[in-house]
């Protein structure tokens, strides 16, 4: 039975052990915990008697205008089962009265986005691989 949450109250670093999947330096269970607290929004799928969270979503925001979706991913056992379609719902209504909302994500995910209503853009990035475990912090 999967149920959906907007905050991490119930649940603990355990509990989300197997994500960032293909990442070669990936944050630790306490780090991924520490990021959903971080974040401005964030759905959680968990799976109650698994007592393990299946996907979540992030979303990073000014409150006013603009807001940023920087990570959505569901376990790969729990794939194909319409969860990262609804996290991605569930944000947008989250996020409802905000102007833009933002994703980036591979070409190949694209068309997976499009059906979500999202749209796609061009976009610049800068990526700091050193960093991409979360344990390095800004000075």
């Amino acid at each position: 039975m999967l149920k959906y949450i907007t905050d991490s109250k119930e649940i603990q670093a355990y509990m989300l052990k197997g994500f960032f999947v293909d990442w070669p330096n990936h944050p630790d269970e306490d780090t991924h915990l520490r990021l959903l607290e971080s974040s401005y929004r964030i759905v959680l799928a968990l799976d109650v008697p698994a007592e393990r969270v299946a996907g979540f979503i992030t979303a990073i925001s000014d409150g006013v205008l603009s807001a940023y979706i920087p990570l959505l991913e569901v376990l790969p056992e729990y794939r194909n089962q319409g969860i990262g379609s609804e996290l991605i719902r569930r944000m947008m209504v989250e996020l409802e009265g905000i102007y833009m909302i933002d994703l980036m994500c591979d070409p190949e995910l694209q068309p997976y986005y499009s059906k979500q209503r999202l749209h796609p853009a061009t976009g610049m990035i800068h990526r700091n691989y050193a960093a991409q475990t979360g344990a390095v912090k800004n000075q």
